[in-house]
């Protein structure tokens, strides 16, 4: 009934191309219009006016001959200002976006290295919009953001990639692996040290202790027992000494039988064998 009575509704975020006997005469904004037919009033078609989105994939080849594949994202709208121009001027956008986008890529990428891609998309997308902006704002369009989502090399390509960089990955673990073991070689080596001259003083402690008790014993010996000398007491301390080490031996479940001279005269050569052996052992 509306367009028999010449009534015509143009929606919201929509302009309508107007025509006067096939000849472009005005765009009308959202609302309600009257076109009396009978005078040779129409609408021509619509016009949207949101945002748009172009999903663009180029295969190119990078400055050190490898082959990828680019995804570029273009965002672009018509101007209300310039609806005329989108309406007539161009019979497929997306088509001609499309062809300025593989333009710029491939006249971009093949002047960069494959790394040199990834690490510079934000500029290969600044150069496709700039150029996109340029070329299509003469046809009533505007390019709101182009992005370069992907970049895609040949799957060989991108195997040998991942063998590189697990190569690389496990140089570097046997690498933190070997100086761990290092330091644990390192660090039980100190322990080591340090355990060996604990016992060394210990040792010495010992030694000391035993020397101390010896000149004691010398000494109280002496002052309980006149006319004893020193030779006597050290004879007595030795032989004494010597039987409790026999003893232990003896006591010790892994030791070996031992014969040792046995007799009245016995005591006194064991003593004077075990003199002369210390004084061979140290001599002056």
């Amino acid at each position: 009934m509306g367009q028999a009575l010449g009534l015509v509704q143009v929606d919201q975020s929509t302009v309508a191309i107007k025509e006067t006997f096939g000849k472009f005469s005005e765009v009308l904004e959202p609302g309600c219009h009257f076109l009396p037919w009978c005078i040779g009033q129409q609408i021509a078609g619509y016009l949207s006016l949101r945002v748009r989105q172009l999903d663009v994939r180029c295969e190119t080849k990078t400055k050190d001959n490898v082959f990828v594949t680019v995804v570029a994202s273009v965002q672009y709208r018509a101007l209300s200002d310039k609806a005329s121009d989108a309406f007539y001027k161009l019979s497929n956008t997306r088509e001609q976006i499309q062809s300025y986008v593989f333009d710029v890529i491939r006249a971009t990428v093949p002047k960069l290295d494959l790394d040199d891609a990834f690490e510079q998309k934000n500029d290969i997308a600044k150069a496709v919009e700039e150029e996109l902006e340029k070329a299509m704002s003469t046809y009533g369009y505007e390019i709101v953001q182009t992005l370069i989502v992907d970049i895609e090399p040949d799957e060989r390509v991108k195997r040998a990639m991942n063998e590189i960089n697990a190569a690389a990955r496990m140089r570097l673990a046997a690498s933190e692996k070997a100086e761990a073991e290092k330091v644990i070689q390192i660090k039980k080596a100190e322990g080591e040290a340090e355990s060996k001259y604990l016992a060394g003083v210990g040792i010495a402690r010992q030694r000391q202790a035993i020397v101390d008790g010896l000149r004691d014993s010398v000494l109280a010996f002496s002052e309980n027992v006149p006319g004893t000398t020193a030779k006597d007491i050290m004879d007595m301390v030795l032989v004494t000494q010597y039987f409790d080490t026999m003893k232990e031996i003896g006591a010790s479940s892994k030791s070996s039988s031992v014969f040792i001279p046995h007799g009245p005269g016995a005591v006194k050569d064991v003593a004077a064998q075990i003199r002369d052996g210390l004084l061979q052992a140290n001599p002056q």
